[in-house]
């Protein structure tokens, strides 16, 4: 593009600033910003523009001319290929510090906070030093002690290759599917699930859906694992009711596999990329496995979410009820609480927990869990939270604390207008996504709420991705 400071198809050195929420070096060159997909901050690399926007480009990776100490050889043999990790390149303790960033630079530029021990706005003090902030307290990120093998779920995409069955993860940026034999964020027991089901379903025939023609039969294998039970479910999802040869292929996984206490068929026959279909059936054995967070014991079906990290999903719930600071005779509502999971966990110290939920089938596992742990001190119900909240009001209901817990796009602003009309003691906010954290943090602040901390807990090593908590005081 005419007028900027680079020029597709040139190279130029550039000094990597940061990493991007995808994973890419922030490079610059002559002030401009350039995207550099395998950089890491500190270091100085040749690289060659690819992509040219009008105040960014993407550029790729010619060589480094110095090297940051933090940088480290990838585990994993198809890293290079697959799209599922994206800071395998990077030492674990430097992710921990990137992610706490990551959360410190949405808070001061989406959410116009404070943060302390950050510049403020470039303000200097007495000593002609620029100002550092007194603000929010972000501690470290809270990481795991043995960050592999952390996963209790497998969505794996099938194809073929030389006539027979191919199943591993899509290539970065494509639905191009990379062959694995062993995913190292994965639970050991899904490696070995979907080596079988390649293995029976090829010498069955069985025929993997392509997405192009719409033809073929098997689309994706879902496996999950109770990481505290050992119980393992199969979910074949299907483009077709009918999957021939149905029983050799169960037999050949309860042969193969004598932890699967569950395998189930989804039928999925639309042309989207949306995993699951609408219906479910139990081929062999039960419709749920079980597993634990903490002392809570949750039933997972087929469909049902349950955090993928359920190590340092105890780490998060700890958090939340630290934060919540219950001593046993609160009111807290759980908005978003899906299958009851930060609900259950809250009311072993709750007075009365209330939990809402849009999806009903959610709502029905939650009501499900709450039975199976003997807990009789949660209500749930579905509904839109911004909706549900005022009725539970004008029934009584007067919260003590409210935890939400939100998709990726952050609360419903309806919601958090309810919040801050409701006005409890604190608000518990438990995020996947530093950027719709801060945007929502600034709307709670400017209605009468102080962010007293903040703690990033790494669910996801070795990807860009960070959670955080963090608890809301009222000041009014």
């Amino acid at each position: 593009m005419a007028g900027l400071p680079v020029q597709i198809g040139q190279q130029y050195e550039a000094e990597i600033i940061g990493i991007s929420h995808d994973g890419e070096g922030v490079g610059r060159v002559n002030g401009f910003t350039l995207f550099v997909a395998g950089a890491l901050p500190g270091e100085r690399a040749l690289v060659r523009v690819e992509h040219l926007k009008k105040q960014y480009g993407y550029a790729g990776l010619v060589e480094l001319l110095a090297v940051s100490p933090d940088r480290v050889s990838p585990d994993c043999v198809i890293y290079d290929e697959c799209g599922g990790c994206q800071l395998q390149h990077l030492s674990y303790e430097a992710q921990l510090r990137v992610k706490r960033q990551q959360v410190v630079d949405n808070l001061v530029r989406i959410g116009k906070l404070a943060v302390a021990g950050e510049p403020t706005n470039g303000r200097t003090g007495e000593n002609g030093d620029e100002e550092q902030g007194q603000g929010i307290v972000v501690h470290p990120t809270l990481g795991m002690t043995d960050p592999w093998r952390y996963r209790n779920k497998a969505q794996v995409p099938f194809g073929e290759e030389r006539g027979g069955l191919i199943g591993g993860f899509y290539a970065q940026g494509s639905h191009r599917i990379i062959d694995m034999e062993a995913c190292l964020i994965q639970h050991e027991a899904n490696d070995e699930v979907v080596a079988r089901v390649k293995e029976i379903g090829s010498r069955l025939g069985i025929r993997a859906y392509s997405e192009e023609t719409g033809s073929g039969l098997l689309r994706h294998v879902v496996v999950k694992v109770g990481f505290r039970t050992g119980e393992v479910m199969v979910v074949l999802v299907t483009n077709g009711v009918v999957i021939p040869r149905v029983e050799e292929w169960v037999a050949g996984i309860r042969e193969a596999l004598p932890a699967v206490k569950s395998i189930c068929h989804n039928i999925n026959v639309r042309q989207t990329n949306v995993i699951f279909g609408d219906e479910t059936r139990v081929l062999w054995g039960s419709e749920v496995i079980y597993d634990y967070i903490g002392e809570v014991k949750f039933a997972i079906s087929a469909r049902s979410f349950f955090q993928v990290n359920p190590v340092q999903t105890e780490v998060l719930y700890g958090k939340a009820l630290e934060y919540a600071a219950l001593t046993g005779g609160e009111t807290v509502v759980d908005a978003y609480c899906g299958i009851g999971t930060i609900s259950l966990f809250l009311a072993q110290r709750a007075g009365q927990v209330y939990g809402v939920e849009i999806v009903e089938e959610a709502i029905s596992d939650a009501r499900k869990n709450a039975e199976l742990n003997g807990m009789t001190n949660v209500h749930f119900e579905a509904g839109p939270a911004e909706v549900v909240l005022p009725e539970w009001t004008r029934q009584g209901v007067r919260p003590d604390v409210i935890v939400v817990d939100p998709p990726r796009k952050g609360c419903d602003p309806a919601l958090l207008a309810t919040i801050l009309e409701l006005r409890p003691r604190r608000v518990v906010y438990v995020s996947c996504s530093a950027s719709t954290l801060a945007r929502d943090l600034r709307v709670l602040v400017d209605g009468g709420y102080g962010v007293a901390e903040v703690t990033p807990v790494d669910m996801f090593p070795w990807t860009v991705h960070v959670e955080s908590v963090v608890l809301l005081e009222s000041k009014v």
